[in-house]
């Protein structure tokens, strides 16, 4: 745990060793890492925002010989097929995943819990919104396939959220990433992504916590 909060904090200069190291088959492994957070529904820690808006950075540095429109195609099918992958798995054995030891195991029952009054709130936007949310975003689709929710809706909102989340991860990546304050204070520039993209969830926790106990009703005494 400890090497994964270091690979998101400075996810700038591990980027860098793995294009140093692995050069064009970087595509592949950073396409791999984005398909599983989503994906294999059992890691919703691994980063998402970050890790566009960083590759993003490399690729608008001629340095790197990165493409752009490759990395940004290769996300967009990433989340797409993640998200669709975590879908059927809910809509197959979502109830017996849930109730598997292993699998409860591995999942945080609090944020699934989560997810599904985030889905059952907000309904299909959820899917759309969720996208924006980390760990929520590998919960909603799973949510959604065990709530019924047909995949032909399920895959055009999906679909918009991923383009949008590509579109504004990658460009603030390609065209803020190299200016030299962003440079500087890199770590300082992804703690505050991951902030602002928790904003929402936080928000939906506090107003759960506002919100007063049912109350049990009343039995009617005896004459």
């Amino acid at each position: 745990m400890g090497y994964l909060i270091d690979f998101v904090l400075h996810i700038d200069s591990h980027l860098v060793s793995i294009v140093n190291t692995f050069g064009g088959s970087t595509y592949l492994i950073l396409f791999a890492i984005v398909f599983v957070e989503t994906g294999a529904v059992i890691l919703p820690f691994l980063p998402g925002d970050s890790l566009l808006f960083a590759a993003a950075a490399l690729a608008a540095n001629p340095a790197y010989g990165l493409n752009i429109w490759l990395f940004s195609g290769l996300f967009l099918i990433a989340a797409i097929g993640g998200d669709s992958l975590n879908f059927f798995l809910g809509q197959r054995a979502g109830a017996a995943l849930s109730n598997h030891s292993l699998f409860s195991r591995l999942i945080n029952k609090d944020k699934l819990a989560q997810s599904e009054a985030f889905f059952h709130k907000h309904g299909p936007l959820a899917i759309f919104l969720g996208r924006f949310m980390p760990i929520i975003r590998t919960f909603v689709p799973f949510t959604a396939a065990g709530s019924q929710f047909p995949y032909r809706r399920f895959i055009k909102y999906n679909a918009s959220a991923a383009l949008t989340w590509v579109f504004i991860c990658c460009g603030g990546g390609y065209f803020f990433g190299n200016i030299p304050f962003v440079k500087a204070h890199f770590s300082a520039v992804v703690l505050g992504i991951i902030v602002i993209s928790l904003i929402p969830a936080v928000v939906g926790w506090v107003r759960g916590l506002k919100k007063p106990a049912p109350t049990a009703p009343k039995v009617p005494e005896d004459d």
